[in-house]
């Protein structure tokens, strides 16, 4: 049996015609009747009564009939399957990062790489309003950003929240605070310069941190121009008791980090962390995207993956 055949017979049982089902097919109709003659010695029946003037199907051919289509369906869905596979392995998202997702991104890749191992991931680092063009442009898939709680943004871009990144902040390892139990309190700051990259760099980072000095009561002193994180905690480290600095650091990345002479204190005040979303386009949506999130749940970070 040939599945040729199996569709040359439903074309048949739709039209009750010899003539218009060829018509359909795009054949002669001798190939059609050659064929379905065959399909009908394959299986040992007729499945048509056929006379000058009508085509019926017999009680065979009744009952042949939904499991002719059922093949047909059948045959369908292995060719999406094979053609799903074929365009995902060739897939390579290409994603928007920054140094401070830390061990977020680490439990992503292992959970895509478990779920689908045949995309590939082709990482690129940049800070957020850099991510934000690329991805408007195409120029990258998606890309983790923070801060955008409205869930839309600029150029036709979408936010899918993934989780909650609490900050710490980083103080000199003899600062009187890193001694002290507990969580720091953003007012205990108050007097020591902070650092911070610049508004442009990252909108929502320094707009969280400064609005939340504000609410505790004070405006944060300046500290020196901000550089790469490396350079900024080797400044804090580096800073004497009489001229101690500060800045913030993402917990998961905090957790990375070995630097002995700066420490990492969790704030008392509620409210310092920001959402992570993932960056996408709202129209056409790049394959392997689906898997990315489904990679994100698998996380079991405390955010919702819609």
């Amino acid at each position: 049996m040939e599945l040729r055949q199996v569709r040359y017979f439903v074309m048949v049982a739709q039209e009750l015609h010899f003539g218009r089902a060829a018509e359909r097919l795009h054949i002669v109709q001798s190939a059609v009747s050659q064929q379905v003659r065959r399909l009908e010695r394959e299986l040992q029946a007729e499945l048509f009564d056929r006379s000058a003037r009508h085509v019926r199907l017999t009680a065979v051919g009744e009952r042949f009939l939904p499991e002719a289509r059922a093949l047909l369906a059948a045959e369908e869905r292995a060719r999406a399957v094979v053609a799903e596979l074929a365009v995902t392995r060739a897939t390579t998202l290409r994603l928007g990062t920054s140094t401070g997702l830390g061990s977020h991104l680490d439990r992503v890749l292992d959970a895509l790489a478990g779920l689908a191992p045949e995309i590939g991931v082709e990482l690129v680092d940049a800070h957020a309003r850099e991510r934000f063009e690329r991805v408007t442009s195409r120029e990258l898939d998606a890309a983790f950003v923070r801060g955008e709680a409205d869930g839309t943004g600029p150029g036709g871009l979408s936010f899918v929240p993934l989780w909650q990144d609490p900050l710490v902040a980083a103080v000199p390892a003899r600062h009187p605070l890193a001694s002290s139990p507990g969580a720091v309190a953003l007012a205990d700051l108050a007097d020591v310069p902070l650092v911070l990259t610049e508004r442009r760099n990252n909108r929502a980072l320094v707009d969280l941190v400064v609005t939340a000095c504000h609410d505790a009561g004070f405006v944060p002193v300046p500290g020196p121009k901000s550089g790469s994180l490396d350079n900024t905690l080797t400044a804090i480290g580096a800073a004497g008791p009489a001229d101690p600095l500060w800045t913030v650091v993402y917990a998961s990345h905090a957790s990375r980090l070995s630097t002995p002479r700066v420490a990492f204190l969790p704030f008392r005040n509620p409210g310092m962390e920001l959402t992570t979303y993932l960056a996408v386009h709202r129209t056409d949506p790049p394959a392997g995207l689906d898997a990315l999130l489904r990679a994100c749940a698998a996380t079991g970070e405390n955010g919702a993956v819609a």
